[in-house]
């Protein structure tokens, strides 16, 4: 029987990593069509968003078959319960990649100084994404909170973009530019604070506490 059950933690964990991955493109595609104006590829990023929808369907399912069929306690119980919380996040990180993609879209936003700030907050939200399923799968209590205190990044690169916007602003900027730039880094700071919360369910799951 526990046989089986490791078989199901496992099963579990990669589609957990799958999902992660699934996330990390989403990112990947919206930041790539912001820089590159690219309107096909922020169309296609926006649509990537259902099969990030059904990834989280399919690993719900799962965790409910675990949770009644195995009937875990413990550690076991953290891990799965964690699971489900940890892809609620994942699949609003999959509905704000969409998001920026549709402003991106339709806003029809050409790179300049303050998107390359932007890019800078998407590597920085893909990568905590990346670390914080890394460290469930692995159980890794460093590196879990080392992602939480990585969001200080994320946030200190959303003012730098806050503060060039204002800028512009002054200089006589378009006024729906820097809105739309505004919203879509607002995007990316959420991933970021979704990331982080995937991060401390890992520190739940392991230690049993929420920090």
């Amino acid at each position: 029987m526990r046989s089986r059950f490791d078989e199901q933690l496992n099963e579990l964990n990669t589609e957990l990593i799958t999902m992660g991955s699934m996330c990390e493109n989403a990112i990947s595609m919206s930041a790539q069509a912001l820089m590159d104006g690219d309107i096909e590829l922020a169309n296609r990023a926006a649509q990537y968003d259902a099969e990030i929808d059904q990834k989280e369907r399919d690993i719900e399912t799962l965790c409910m078959k675990l949770l009644l069929q195995q009937q875990p306690v413990a550690h076991d119980l953290r891990t799965i319960s964690s699971a489900l919380k940890m892809i609620t996040d994942m699949e609003r990180i999959g509905d704000q990649s969409a998001d920026i993609a549709e402003i991106v879209a339709t806003a029809k936003i050409a790179a300049s100084d303050e998107t390359l700030h932007i890019a800078e907050m998407s590597r920085a939200v893909k990568k905590m994404v990346t670390e914080s399923v890394d460290a469930f799968v692995g159980r890794d209590v460093k590196l879990a909170r080392d992602t939480i205190n990585y969001d200080d990044v994320v946030d200190g690169l959303f003012d730098k973009v806050k503060d060039a916007l204002a800028e512009r602003f002054k200089k006589g900027g378009e006024p729906e530019y820097a809105l739309d730039l505004l919203m879509i880094a607002k995007y990316f700071e959420r991933i970021g604070d979704h990331a982080t919360n995937i991060a401390e369910w890992v520190l739940y799951s392991v230690t049993g506490r929420k920090e």
